[in-house]
């Protein structure tokens, strides 16, 4: 049977994906959560017609004509509105964000008025409509703003503040339980002995799940014993996604899918027509989802960013699938491509036209770090894809997000 490719892979990933549960938040603390229902507005914002401007509150037609003089009766300012109503020929001096006085209907900027003791003299200038933000001019009770899925940025707090929201709904960060596998690897900050390797990836793939927005749970490094990995994954209990470092081909060393299926897991598939990343293994453990990274660096962030991500979307209740390719122009003419999905480290940079240039970094290794950390994007390469002359639209996958 051929590999998958990697739309299929994801398929099956994504399969049956459903939202984890709920919790409710203060919205102080919501910043970076998804909300679980749609949020709609409990106030009407601004509640009142409010003065876009510093200057004085007019009836219009005191100022049809100029000059005009009209007696100052009050003064209207955030917080203290004007407790009156305005009579043919008077102004209220009104400051921006103060409601507009009962029986004005204009706002005249100071610029354009000379104030003399009790009264002003409007010289000059049209009555604008825009020196008044109307009630209702930004939101309306009832509007349903802020939809199920959403992801709560800065902006969005700030909305759902505004709208008058002390608490919200959002979805409970899926658990990503790490592991990583492998005789050879010692924790970061310890001195390799012979034949030993720094753990890195593990830091990498917990780094773009957390972005993701999982809550991320470190099962540490586990020998090549099947007793050693079986202790292991004792700790992932009531994980939503376990995801593995290494081990996950078919190699004599290779013992994570044997003592995963041992546990009770369903082998889905455990290679993918890609590059770099064809060792993929994924599976299901009871509720949680088995995704077998490969060992080598590049292709275990990578595969991270374009399955684990994905999933993690998912699991609150994100549309998965609703990232698109954004494009750019190769910079540089690019060979054509094999059998395998091509996820090229590539850099970014802006054209002497303004257009978004992207150039492969050198070395395409997937063992290389240094080179994925100076890429800005993945640039993707389909199956078979012909040679492309620079200036080539290409499509390419944000690292980060």
């Amino acid at each position: 049977m051929p590999p998958l490719t990697v739309d299929q892979a994801l398929e099956r990933i994504l399969e049956n994906v459903e939202p984890t549960g709920c919790d409710s938040l203060a919205i102080e603390a919501a910043r970076g959560r998804t909300l679980a229902e749609p949020l709609a507005a409990r106030v009407t914002q601004p509640p009142f017609d409010a003065s876009a401007m510093d200057g004085y509150a007019v009836r219009t037609a005191d100022v049809a004509h100029l000059p005009a003089t009209l007696v100052v009766v009050g003064e209207a300012a955030a917080g203290h509105p004007f407790d009156g109503s305005i009579a043919p020929g008077e102004a209220v001096r009104i400051f921006t964000g103060a409601p507009l006085p009962h029986g004005a209907d204009a706002v005249v900027i100071q610029e354009n008025a000379t104030r003399d003791g009790s009264k002003v003299v409007v010289q000059e200038g049209a009555i604008d409509a825009g020196h008044i933000r109307p009630r209702g001019f930004d939101f309306r009770e009832g509007d349903v703003l802020l939809s199920a899925g959403r992801r709560l940025g800065p902006r969005e707090v700030a909305l759902a503040a505004a709208m008058g929201h002390g608490k919200v709904t959002v979805r409970r960060r899926p658990r990503v339980a790490i592991l990583s596998t492998g005789d050879e690897l010692v924790p970061p900050g310890s001195r390799p002995g012979p034949g030993q390797i720094i753990a890195s990836n593990h830091l990498g793939v917990a780094g773009l799940a957390e972005l993701a927005g999982a809550e991320v749970q470190m099962l540490g490094i586990a020998r090549d014993t099947r007793a050693d990995l079986d202790a292991h994954f004792v700790r992932a209990e009531g994980a939503d996604v376990i995801v593995t470092i290494g081990g996950a081909s078919v190699g004599d060393h290779d013992l994570v899918g044997p003592v995963l299926e041992a546990r009770g897991m369903t082998m889905a598939f455990w290679k993918i027509a890609m590059r770099p990343g064809k060792p993929l293994m994924f599976g299901r453990l009871g509720r949680a989802r088995v995704l077998g990274l490969p060992g080598n660096p590049v292709s275990s962030l990578v595969c991270t960013r374009v399955f684990l991500t994905p999933l993690v979307a998912a699991l609150l209740g994100r549309p998965a699938k609703g990232e698109r390719m954004q494009q750019a122009r190769s910079a540089v003419p690019l060979e054509p491509n094999g059998p395998r999905q091509h996820y090229m480290r590539a850099t970014l940079e802006l054209g002497p036209d303004g257009t978004t240039l992207v150039t492969p970094v050198r070395s395409q290794d997937s063992s290389l770090l240094a080179p994925l950390a100076r890429a800005d994007c993945l640039l993707v390469r389909p199956i078979n894809g012909p040679a492309l002359p620079a200036g080539s639209l290409v499509p390419i996958l944000p690292l980060d997000f």
